[in-house]
């Protein structure tokens, strides 16, 4: 058998970064130095990391998160109420899988949905299935879902996601329906799967936002307890730092 049926073998198997590398391997004289063993597993490493490339981009793109963005740049100034230990230690994903969760509160441009989506970026890096979606979006959804028949399907789904990301709570009041709706949300989720709410009101304030207090006891009582809670404060809007930052790099752009 020839280099080149080989490949063609390894490219209909569908192992294809696995054909390229060794078709690389063929013209690079140096190659030969080393064991079977040893091309052996460059070729193998090749494949693999290329799938797992590909799987990060697709638990990415199907989380539809707000920002690319990861722990590492988030940015600890000594007036934002951000420990760098906490957000190490949250990185790990260990949070996820005891199905715990975390609330970050503070006001607008404080850098909450920042830190929610890089949140979200090391639970795709720990191959766990994420969704990043407005509390609003998601109550519309789940009306839309009611009326056409396809909520039990909606609600499988999200329990089916390792972590669910709602952004924008609290910006409108809880109406029954809602509250129920979250209510249900929160509870498919208690204690098996994590939740990561961003808002602009402090915990103190949510009780007020529901109808029904009731709902409001069931859905607190599951939120909070054991929840890694950041109360983020700000003097400058992190949101016009980022302008800032920004408008540097696209006059520097200009000139590239």
């Amino acid at each position: 058998m020839n280099t080149q049926q080989t490949i063609d073998k390894l490219n209909w198997i569908k192992v294809c970064t696995m054909a390229e590398e060794y078709r690389k391997q063929t013209r690079d004289p140096e190659i030969s130095s080393l064991s079977f063993d040893e091309r052996f597993g460059l070729l193998v490493d090749s494949e693999w990391v290329a799938r797992q490339n590909k799987r990060l981009a697709n638990l990415v793109r199907k989380a539809g998160m707000k920002y690319n963005c990861a722990i590492e740049e988030i940015i600890y100034s000594p007036d934002r109420n951000v420990d760098r230990n906490t957000m190490m230690q949250l990185s790990t994903c260990s949070w996820i899988l005891d199905g715990l969760n975390v609330i970050i509160t503070g006001a607008t441009g404080t850098g909450k949905t920042f830190i929610g989506c890089a949140l979200g970026n090391a639970a795709c890096r720990n191959n766990y299935r994420v969704l990043f979606v407005r509390l609003p979006r998601l109550l519309t959804d789940l009306a839309i879902a009611r009326g056409d028949g396809s909520y039990n399907r909606l609600m499988k789904e999200l329990k089916k996601v390792k972590l669910l990301i709602l952004d924008d709570w609290g910006i409108n009041n809880f109406d029954p329906v809602a509250g129920r709706d979250i209510l249900e949300v929160i509870e498919d989720r208690n204690q098996t799967n994590s939740t990561v709410i961003l808002s602009q009101l402090s915990i103190a304030d949510w009780h007020s936002l529901f109808s029904d207090p009731i709902v409001a006891d069931a859905v607190m009582d599951r939120l909070i307890h054991g929840s890694h809670i950041i109360e983020l404060i700000a003097d400058d809007s992190m949101r016009k730092f980022k302008y800032k930052n920004q408008s540097l790099r696209g006059s520097v752009n200009n000139f590239l």
